[in-house]
């Protein structure tokens, strides 16, 4: 099993330029696994672990419902945002500057094979970066995903989840708000849920959070939960 991973920071991307590039990262390390099978080789799969951030834009999973988007073509454009449906799981949600995007390209079988035990092992790298600021993050019963205050009325989502696999290669991720604009999720239901708020660390906190700061503490609890080797 290889569990060196290769860590990318790609900066500010458009999101159709990240899902072209990730179809390319994770087109390769299926084509791997699938010349190991015909050819009854075992040469080792690449694994990556990529932090972006967006310009404005929603996206809505394989199974979602377009009508959790509450602008048209024309309140997009007056948002200076975009919108895509994409092929991952999971239903509408915003990605935006001062949010941290993860996109895990890992092969499973060099790890786990149990998705539900991926997105949980996900949330705790999540649950550990907020608890380094006081932040006491947790999950809500029924749903991916990471939480503040999951347990009263006040529940409000920090970090949506959608992941995709294929031969157990993984990719799309997760969108962690650090100091996003919160307004936007104003213009659709998140993830089909119209009845909890959405919040941010900053929000959380009262003041801007240094951004390389946490991509630092949140790749190293992804690797320490993994037990990968991380490739800068």
């Amino acid at each position: 099993m290889n569990k060196r991973v290769q860590f990318m920071d790609w900066g500010l991307v458009d999101y159709q330029d990240a899902w072209d590039r990730q179809e390319q990262v994770f087109t390769k390390t299926v084509t791997v696994k699938n010349e190991n099978r015909v050819n009854g080789t075992a040469n080792p799969t690449p694994n990556h672990l990529i932090f972006t951030e967006h310009p404005h834009v929603y996206t809505l999973g394989k199974s979602g419902h377009e009508e959790y988007l509450l602008l048209d073509e024309a309140g997009l454009k007056e948002k200076n945002a975009t919108f895509y449906k994409i092929n991952r799981g999971g239903d509408i949600t915003y990605h935006g500057p001062g949010q941290i995007v993860g996109y895990p390209i890992l092969d499973l079988d060099n790890f786990f094979t149990d998705i539900h035990l991926y997105l949980r092992t996900l949330e705790e790298a999540i649950i550990r970066t907020c608890a380094e600021y006081g932040v006491e993050a947790g999950r809500y019963e029924g749903f991916t995903g990471v939480w503040i205050d999951a347990d009263n009325d006040k529940a409000r989502k920090i970090c949506a989840m959608g992941v995709r696999a294929s031969r157990w290669v993984t990719m799309h991720g997760f969108a962690f708000n650090v100091n996003a604009d919160l307004s936007y999720f104003g213009n659709i239901i998140p993830c089909g849920i119209d009845d909890k708020d959405v919040t941010s660390l900053e929000r959380e906190l009262g003041r801007k959070l240094d951004m390389e700061e946490i991509k630092n503490k949140l790749k190293n609890h992804i690797a320490d939960l993994f037990q990968m080797e991380l490739i800068l």
